[in-house]
């Protein structure tokens, strides 16, 4: 079942005495924060199942309370720890919108053919994503997300196409 399960989130740490965590987003979807949904606490090895009671934000965190946990100590050591999903919880996504875990290990190509490498990260630095590729030289080659470069992007072949724009590649 670990397989099948994807981090939103890493609890930083407590906020005030009632039970709150503080949680650094992993996630586009706050909806997943929303009161009634379930997550799983991935810690010592193994998921522990939780209900989201509250949710609200606070100096760019997510804070949370999870039903049933309504004081600090009995949330004390989820610090650091993931809050994760399973797989059957991933939403649908609009066309030429992909989860980082479909790209990430996709290889990429320029349009003439030539391997670039695999896709290793994925940043999020503002207007768009930017790919992180491991090449063979062992430089990593930055790849903005962006119409005039991502040609095409086969996630059953975990292939990606792009057109460089002059200077990307050296």
């Amino acid at each position: 079942m670990h397989d099948d399960m994807f981090n939103i989130g890493k609890i930083v740490n407590t906020h005030g005495v009632k039970g709150e965590v503080k949680v650094l987003r992993i996630t586009d979807f706050g909806e997943r924060y929303s009161p009634g949904k379930t997550v799983y606490l991935k810690r010592n090895g193994g998921l522990q199942e939780l209900i989201i009671d509250s949710h609200r934000i606070h100096k760019s965190f997510d804070l949370i309370q999870f039903k049933g946990h309504d004081s600090i100590e009995e949330v004390e050591s989820y610090k650091n720890s993931y809050l994760q999903i399973h797989k059957s919880q991933l939403t649908a996504l609009e066309e030429n919108a992909y989860y980082y875990h479909e790209i990430i290990g996709c290889v990429v190509y320029t349009d003439a053919g030539r391997e670039i490498g695999p896709v290793k990260e994925i940043l999020t630095p503002g207007a768009n994503d930017v790919w992180v590729i491991a090449s063979e030289e062992g430089k990593d080659i930055l790849i903005p997300y962006i119409e005039d470069v991502v040609q095409k992007v086969n996630i059953e072949n975990k292939q990606i196409f792009i057109t460089p724009m002059e200077g990307l590649l050296d």
